[in-house]
C-alpha cells in the first residue's frame, strides 16, 4: 500500500466521494446502484454521523469513503439499546484488493470507540469483514429483523461486555428505505452523473 491520509469528510468532497460510491458498486449488487443517493440523502439525515463520514487520500487523491449511521437493537423486555450500523464503505476499483479497505474500517472502528460507541452491525461478507472482528450477529444474540437467521448479518462490540446478555432485534434505519424507494427523486439524481449501462450480471441480489 502507498502512504494514505483518512479525514473527516468536507462539504467540498461530497460529489467527488459520491462519484467514487458510483463507481465502486455500478452493476454490483443490482443494475446500476443506489448506494451513492443513499449516501446523498442520509447526510441530512438526524441518525447520520459526520465525525464518522470519513473519506481515504493517497497522493491528495480521494480513494475511499465510509459513513456511520445511528441505529438501534429492539430488546426482549421493550427497551432499545442504542448503536451504529455504516455503510457504504467504498475503495476505488484500481485500489481494491490492496488493504486499503480494511485500513480504512479499522480507522473508523477505532474512531467509533474512541466516541463511545459500544457496537455496531450491519450485512456484508464475512470474508472480508471477519478480518475486523466481526461475527455473525446471531452469535451476539442479534437478529436481523428482515431475515431472522441470515449468516451475512455482521456485528463487532467495541466496548468489552456492552451485548453481555442482550437479546435484540436489528431494524434498518427508516430513512434508508426513505432513500431508496424515492424513485423520483433518484431518477433526477442519477441523470446528473455521466451515462453507464447497467447490466443485469449473475450474482446481483436485486433486479432493477
Amino acid at each position: 500500500m502507498q502512504n494514505y491520509l483518512i479525514r473527516q469528510e468536507q462539504k467540498k468532497d461530497y460529489r467527488v466521494v459520491e462519484e467514487l460510491v458510483r463507481d465502486a458498486f455500478w452493476n454490483v449488487y443490482r443494475p446500476g446502484c443506489q448506494e451513492h443517493y443513499v449516501l446523498h440523502c442520509f447526510r441530512g439525515a438526524k441518525d447520520y454521523v459526520p465525525e464518522l463520514a470519513l473519506v481515504m487520500e493517497v497522493g491528495g487523491k480521494i480513494i475511499g469513503q465510509i459513513m456511520f449511521v445511528r441505529a438501534e437493537l429492539e430488546l426482549e423486555d421493550g427497551k432499545t439499546l442504542p448503536i451504529m450500523t455504516f455503510g457504504p464503505i467504498s475503495i476505488a476499483t484500481q485500489y481494491k484488493r490492496q488493504g486499503y479497505g480494511l485500513a480504512l474500517l479499522n480507522f473508523a472502528l477505532t474512531k467509533a470507540k474512541e466516541m463511545g460507541v459500544g457496537a455496531v452491525a450491519m450485512a456484508g461478507n464475512i470474508d472480508f469483514y471477519g478480518k475486523a472482528g466481526f461475527v455473525p450477529a446471531k452469535n451476539l444474540g442479534i437478529h436481523y429483523a428482515d431475515d431472522w437467521d441470515a449468516d451475512y448479518f455482521l456485528a463487532k462490540e467495541l466496548q468489552t461486555g456492552f451485548l453481555d446478555g442482550v437479546k435484540g432485534v436489528y431494524h434498518d434505519p427508516k430513512g434508508y428505505f426513505v432513500c431508496v424507494n424515492d424513485t423520483d427523486g433518484f431518477a433526477k439524481y442519477e441523470a446528473s452523473f455521466p451515462y453507464k449501462e447497467k447490466l443485469k450480471l449473475p450474482g446481483q441480489l436485486f433486479g432493477e
